[in-house]
């Protein structure tokens, strides 16, 4: 084939590139030949003859030019430009953690600082969890309560090794810690089967009948977060609340808390960066940081490991013990928000109590908060045992933004309700409850924080002793719930079903033992509309009182968003 030679006034190099979008190449047959006899024979010389070859090889150029150009912007744009869905990536299952705050203690003198020095509690003081872990597929997850520090273990179930296949169906079974003595913070850990979360759960139950920390507080051993609220504290004279953060990971964690009043958010620099250090507490006296605060809640964020948090919150009125609790989280802001099992004593007899000046608060009420700057128009509805209460007030409160605002459940009759909050802007809500109606003498007091909406295989743990009831609401229209006992055998006992009409309220009383073993906790599950529930706790002859939140049903395999850029 005969080699063309590139024109003049074109460099060797643009002869020999590939040819662009739009271009045809030269095929170097006839036509290559052709041009060159013509380009020997033009009369003037070699110079005409590159004037003309030069001309056609512009013309070329620019055609060339024009057709990249034009092919170009039909072209399809780069991927790095394009905007892609987030793909969903299988996040594995881990290790399930609950976290269990120690026993109660009073403040030793803490000087200017926020952190927490104590003398013992009571010498009838006593504090003791109780867990349940259930199977899957057959098999008991790898499982035990410990102390934050890995001490004084005691093993549930032990670990079944590689992930067991497929098969029949097994009955399900429990591992139990039952009614076990603490002194100190426990966790109660288990292990994820066939990468599926474990189901587990556990609770605490404080008691003393001396002392100025004399009641009953029980809490549901929260699971560790980066994001979590709570509702429900008070600083003003005769209140303590004191704020634990316990990071079970092995990571360091960096907490700020956001505080809000009933004047608005305060703005303390002792509420940022506090570091959490692997396998410690610490614990922040929030009256160092909000005094004389009547309605304060927090919102923890943490950065590094997630934490558990609660708050330790006591009253003395006078000389006299007004009750202790520990405040667990509710659930995050939300336009609706369901507290249940909160229990109201007689109208008749907490009027005249209330009245008097160290007793405003041992009544019943709703707390509201609002973290967002617009207020929210809030409509407030309690539903009974036979029905829908309506308030005194009315039922429909504005609460300012960025600040708590208190709503009275005064004048509500006797009995355990669902309360139910609404609005269209973001809140959070809790509920408080009292027990004892006689000035001078020992009283207690709870919080029932808002709770989550039942679905299936919630893991129950019931603390052992005293008064125990289950109790459920339905909010618009009918539901089912199935609760199955856990034995202190390991034996998960034949389910019981309760048709609850909707908005109403029902209660279910924990007997001591099913079918010849105590009693250690239930697994429940609900079907139909929107149902809730809560465990109320008390002594007998005693004016104590606690409420125990519902945690979240282990969930299957989870899957995360992933969005990929620079």
């Amino acid at each position: 084939m005969h080699e063309q030679t590139p024109p003049a006034g074109i460099p060797s190099a643009e002869a020999g590139k590939q040819p662009q979008a739009g271009e045809t190449a030269p095929t170097g047959g006839e036509d290559s030949k052709t041009s060159s006899r013509g380009a020997s024979r033009v009369t003037g010389g070699k110079g005409r003859a590159a004037s003309v070859a030069g001309i056609a090889a512009g013309v070329l150029i620019l055609a060339g030019a024009g057709a990249l150009v034009a092919g170009g912007s039909l072209m399809a744009a780069p991927a790095s430009s394009r905007t892609l869905p987030p793909a969903e990536a299988a996040v594995p299952a881990g290790a399930s953690l609950g976290v269990c705050p120690g026993p109660a203690r009073l403040l030793e003198g803490t000087g200017t600082g926020t952190d927490a020095q104590f003398r013992p509690e009571s010498a009838t003081a006593a504090t003791r969890v109780s867990a349940a872990v259930l199977s899957a597929g057959g098999v008991l997850p790898g499982s035990r309560l410990a102390h934050l520090d890995g001490t004084a273990a005691v093993e549930i179930s032990k670990d079944p090794g590689p992930a067991p296949t497929a098969a029949a169906p097994q009955q399900l079974l429990a591992g139990v810690a039952a009614d076990r003595s603490m002194d100190q913070v426990s966790v109660l850990s288990a292990k994820a089967v066939a990468n599926q979360n474990a189901s587990a759960a556990a609770a605490m139950k404080y008691t003393a009948s001396d002392g100025d920390l004399q009641g009953s507080a029980a809490a549901t051993c929260g699971k560790p977060s980066n994001d979590q609220w709570l509702a429900g504290a008070s600083t003003t004279v005769g209140r303590t609340s004191v704020l634990a953060l316990t990071n079970a990971s092995s990571t360091p964690a960096t907490v700020s808390l956001e505080l809000f009043g009933s004047g608005g958010q305060v703005q303390t620099p002792g509420s940022r960066g506090l570091l959490v250090a692997p396998g410690t507490t610490r614990s922040v006296v929030l009256a160092g940081l909000a005094p004389n605060e009547p309605s304060l809640s927090v919102h923890v964020r943490s950065a590094g490991g997630p934490v558990a948090a609660s708050i330790q919150q006591s009253v003395l009125r006078g000389l006299t013990p007004g009750g202790v609790d520990f405040i667990g989280p509710g659930t995050a802001p939300a336009v609706r928000q369901i507290m249940t099992g909160v229990d109201i004593q007689d109208p008749a007899g907490t009027a005249p109590l209330t009245a008097q000046a160290a007793y405003k608060d041992a009544g019943p009420a709703l707390e509201l908060t609002v973290p967002g700057a617009s207020d929210a128009v809030v409509e407030v509805k309690l539903y009974g045992r036979d029905g829908q209460r309506a308030l005194p007030s009315g039922g429909v409160i504005t609460a300012k933004a960025g600040s708590t605002t208190e709503v009275s459940l005064a004048g509500v009759p006797a009995g355990q309700y669902t309360v139910a909050a609404s609005s269209d802007v973001s809140f959070v809500a809790a509920a408080r409850m009292g027990r004892g109606l006689r000035a001078g003498q020992p009283s207690d007091l709870a919080w029932a924080p808002s709770a989550v909406r039942l679905g299936s295989q919630h893991v129950v743990p019931i603390p052992k002793g005293g008064l125990r009831q289950l109790v459920f609401g339905a909010l618009d229209a009918r539901a089912t719930i199935t609760y199955a006992p856990i034995t202190a055998d390991g034996k998960v006992r034949a389910a019981a079903t309760a048709d609850i009409a909707g908005g109403t309220t029902a209660t279910i009383t924990v007997p001591d033992q099913a079918e010849g073993a105590d009693v250690v906790g239930y697994v429940v599950s609900a079907s139909g509309d929107a149902a809730y529930g809560a465990v109320l706790v008390g002594q007998d002859g005693r004016n104590d009182v606690s409420s125990l939140a519902f945690l979240a049903a282990a969930a299957g395999q989870e899957t995360v968003p992933v969005t990929l850029g620079y």
